[in-house]
C-alpha cells in the first residue's frame, strides 16, 4: 500500500505544493530551532568557550607561578649555599682564632711555668749556696780550730794569738 501512495511521487521532479509545504516546515523548524535551540546552544558554546579560556588562563597563571616558584627556589638555594659558605668561613676563622688563642695561652702558661721553675731553681740554688757557705764556714772554722790547736799547744800561745786577732780586728 505504501507503494501505491508514493507511486506518483518523484524526488527529482519538484512540485509546487510539495515545495510550499517543505518551505513552511523548514521555516517553522528554523523558527523553533532559532527560538529554542540556537540561543541555548550558542549560550552553551559561549559558556564552554569561556570556561576553556579561563582554564587556559589558569594554566598560564599556574605555569607562571611554577616558573616563579622555581626561580625563587633557585634563589633560595643559591642564598642558602652562600650562607653556608659564610658560616663555614666564620667557623674556620673562629677555629683558627680559638687554636691561636689556645696556643698563645699555652705559650704564656709555659713561659710562666718556666719562669716559676727558674725562680724555684734560683731560690734552691741560693739556698744551696747559702747552706754550702754555712757548711764551708763551719768547716773552715773547725779546720782552723784544729790547725790552731796543733800549732798553739799551750794556753799562753792561745791567749797571745787571740790578743793579736783582737788588735787586728780593731784596726780594720
Amino acid at each position: 500500500m505504501e507503494m501505491i501512495f508514493l507511486s506518483g511521487f518523484s524526488v527529482f521532479r519538484p512540485e509546487p505544493g510539495m515545495m510550499f509545504w517543505a518551505l513552511v516546515f523548514f521555516l517553522t523548524f528554523w523558527f523553533l530551532v532559532s527560538k529554542f535551540g540556537f540561543r541555548p546552544i550558542s549560550n552553551y558554546l559561549r559558556t564552554r568557550e569561556q570556561s576553556i579560556q579561563d582554564a587556559l588562563d589558569e594554566a598560564k597563571k599556574a605555569r607562571a607561578e611554577v616558573e616563579n616558584m622555581k626561580s625563587e627556589n633557585e634563589k633560595l638555594l643559591a642564598q642558602a649555599a652562600q650562607e653556608r659558605a659564610v658560616i663555614l668561613k666564620e667557623a674556620r676563622e673562629m677555629k683558627e682564632q680559638i687554636v691561636s688563642e689556645a696556643q698563645d695561652k699555652a705559650k704564656d702558661e709555659a713561659q710562666k711555668i718556666i719562669a716559676s721553675a727558674k725562680m724555684e731553681i734560683d731560690s734552691q740554688k741560693n739556698a744551696a749556696i747559702a747552706e754550702v757557705r754555712d757548711n764551708v764556714g763551719g768547716l773552715a772554722i773547725e779546720i782552723a780550730e784544729q790547725i790552731l790547736r796543733k800549732q798553739l799547744g799551750s794556753d799562753a800561745e792561745q791567749k797571745s794569738f787571740i790578743q793579736k786577732l783582737v788588735d787586728n780586728a780593731k784596726l780594720n
